[in-house]
């Protein structure tokens, strides 16, 4: 699957906008002021995505979610992750996401949530009241966001007015909106960020049909 983010924005110095590149160093652009988004398109395994549509087939309500310091994490995981095929490759994907995210923020702890879904789980638009959070999801459709040419930052939350996204009003310009593939790993700077109290990049989950299943991984510092 191949990722939709196909228009910049940086030319416009007064929106904040994204980076995007096929190397992890990618990340460390969340730095950047203006830069509220950062997207790692990495490549692709099958085998992580076998291991997280058997952990949503078999295990649809575990939920595991634990404070972790970057020396504990690959015992931690071991406890935590279901026994199924492929386990030690999803054990190291894991590990190393947790292990860049710490080493990106100097973090001693990480918070880790895994969530497997079979529906949106916040599916309307907004905004994250933390500094920085990254997403990845295994086995299915990613986040969805939102380029700041395309939103209306007056109509999230109340100011919807309890109307879906479609009709509130929060949609502006070409009405597009970006999504990250399967895999793909991104920083998502929030409204905690210092600086970046106005402009928390703006996203939701993605709308899943019946067959559509999605293991999301999210990490907090």
């Amino acid at each position: 699957m191949q990722s939709n983010i196909i228009e910049d924005v940086r030319l416009n110095s007064d929106w904040p906008t994204f980076e995007i590149g096929h190397d992890s160093s990618v990340l460390t652009s969340i730095y950047t002021d203006k830069i509220n988004i950062a997207v790692w398109q990495r490549e692709h395994q099958s085998n992580l995505d076998h291991y997280a549509k058997e952990w949503v087939s078999q295990y649809p309500s575990y939920t595991p979610r634990l404070l972790l310091s970057p020396k504990s994490v690959d015992d931690k995981l071991d406890e935590l992750l279901p026994d199924l095929d492929y386990k030690n490759v999803f054990k190291q994907d894991v590990a190393l996401l947790v292990d860049m995210f710490a080493c990106l923020f100097d973090a001693e702890e990480i918070g880790l949530r895994l969530t497997p879904l079979k529906k949106a789980m916040c599916p309307k638009f907004h905004v994250d009241n933390i500094p920085c959070r990254l997403v990845t999801t295994y086995g299915g459709l990613g986040t969805e966001w939102l380029l700041e040419k395309n939103v209306d930052r007056s109509r999230l939350g109340k100011g919807a007015n309890g109307l879906p996204d479609h009709e509130s009003g929060i949609l502006q310009g070409d009405k597009k909106i970006q999504q990250l593939s399967s895999q793909q790993v991104a920083l998502l700077k929030g409204s905690g960020w210092l600086g970046n109290e106005s402009y928390g990049v703006v996203h939701r989950s993605p709308f899943l049909f019946a067959e559509h299943t999605r293991l999301l991984l999210t990490l907090d510092f």
